[in-house]
């Protein structure tokens, strides 16, 4: 009786799938397949309505689609104001088939189709809201003014021209767009406002507001070059490692060490001044750098490549020295001074600050590493990225993230990473 009854409704869905418009309108009560998973679902009353059955994770799962819109072309009013596939609540035959697809491809890409079916259903915030929703949630960790800078900048800057678009559709030509105007006029301010945009579209990706994160590397290459002796003058990153092979042919010196060593973690050089032996772990290629040495006021730890590794046993040598003592310490004791790195740049007869290696590899980063997302970029250069935003990712994973970022800014800078490096 079972067989039978299988056999029959296989008949019937033979008979009435594919679909063409004409059978939504006249398929009679009953469960009816179009194709690839997509149903037509008739009550004994008349009313119809769509739904797809996939599999998710081995198990089947049915996912309403929407009413059938079974009226003639003629019969349906304009659309002032375009639907979203995802937010019609009456689907025509072709609609219906489209909606399917893209739920098909959200599966056997992993994503659960019925969040992906009601994500655009959520009341999505403009990019204005999205911003002081952003600055209200993440101000009690900024210091002194920098929550009042914060979403000052943007009001004066962004707002004006995104303020009113929804923030799950600004692209990374709206982003540039909005930077143009003061992108060579304000290159300090700019840069600033870029990554206050950043965070804002990193806080909406967290909170579920947007598919992706903040748009990194297209960004750049829509920008023109920012003029020379805006603010920290930086070296292109093509041109580091010259840079670095000239500073490994010359005698070590402490500014050398110092300077490279910079290069590689893209630390500030305050940092690197004042790094002592007892915040590196070698064994565990770990830089930990307490809060009182950090300008965010948190500790971090910078991930160390092999080549920085290998430049402090350099610096070590044979000593052992004690927990309290300065990595790079000057002839007469004490901090090296602000000028120590900057001579050793001098020296090799460039013109560009030592900050500013941490925009190299900055750029570096979006345009070379884009399968690195951008929180774990600014993480590394110890900016302030949303606890919503790193929870986001796996703590193991976001680490090491890092680490796979800083290990090939090391292998990009060094040709050879043999201990005869005189760094």
């Amino acid at each position: 009786m079972a067989e039978a009854r299988h056999e029959a409704k296989a008949d019937r869905r033979k008979r009435f799938g594919p679909f063409v418009p004409a059978t939504v309108k006249t398929a009679p009560p009953g469960t009816h397949l179009d194709n690839d998973g997509l149903y037509l679902l008739v009550s004994p009353t008349g009313a119809r309505s769509w739904f797809l059955r996939v599999q998710v994770e081995g198990k089947r799962r049915d996912i309403g689609l929407g009413a059938a819109d079974t009226r003639n072309l003629a019969d349906r009013p304009g659309e002032p104001i375009p639907i979203p596939i995802m937010q019609r609540k009456q689907l025509t035959l072709k609609e219906a088939r489209e909606k399917a697809r893209l739920l098909r491809e959200a599966a056997k890409a992993g994503l659960d189709p019925v969040a992906e079916r009601d994500r655009e259903r959520i009341k999505l915030p403009t990019f204005s809201e999205a911003a002081k929703a952003t600055h209200a949630a993440l101000q009690s960790g900024w210091k002194g003014r920098g929550a009042d800078t914060f979403i000052n900048s943007l009001e004066n800057h962004v707002i004006p021209l995104l303020g009113n678009k929804r923030v799950s559709d600004i692209t990374a030509a709206d982003v540039t767009a909005a930077l143009e105007p003061i992108w060579t006029t304000k290159p300090d301010m700019a840069r600033k406002v870029r990554q206050r945009i950043g965070k804002v579209l990193n806080f909406a990706h967290a909170k579920g507001w947007r598919a992706t994160e903040a748009p990194g590397r297209s960004v750049s290459v829509g920008l023109v070059r920012q003029p020379a002796g805006a603010n920290y003058r930086a070296m292109p990153y093509a041109d580091v490692p010259t840079l670095v092979a000239e500073l490994q042919g010359k005698p070590p010196t402490i500014g050398r060490r110092a300077l490279l060593f910079q290069i590689l973690t893209a630390a500030r050089p305050g940092e690197v001044r004042n790094a002592r032996w007892g915040q590196m772990d070698l064994a565990k290629q770990d830089w930990k750098r307490p809060a009182a040495m950090m300008k965010m006021g948190k500790e971090h730890t910078i991930t160390l490549s092999s080549a920085a590794v290998r430049l402090l046993e350099q610096v070590k040598g044979g000593g052992t020295p004690k927990a309290e003592d300065l990595v790079f310490t000057a002839q007469r004791g004490g901090t090296i001074s602000d000028m120590t790195m900057t001579k050793a740049l001098r020296a090799a007869g460039h013109p560009y600050d030592v900050h500013g290696f941490r925009s190299s590899f900055r750029t570096w980063a979006a345009e070379k590493m884009p399968t690195i997302p951008e929180p774990v970029a600014e993480k590394a250069l110890a900016h302030f990225v949303p606890d919503a935003v790193e929870r986001a990712y796996q703590r193991a994973e976001f680490v090491e993230m890092r680490r796979t970022l800083l290990d090939a800014w090391g292998r990009s800078l060094f040709s050879e990473l043999g201990a005869e490096s005189n760094g």
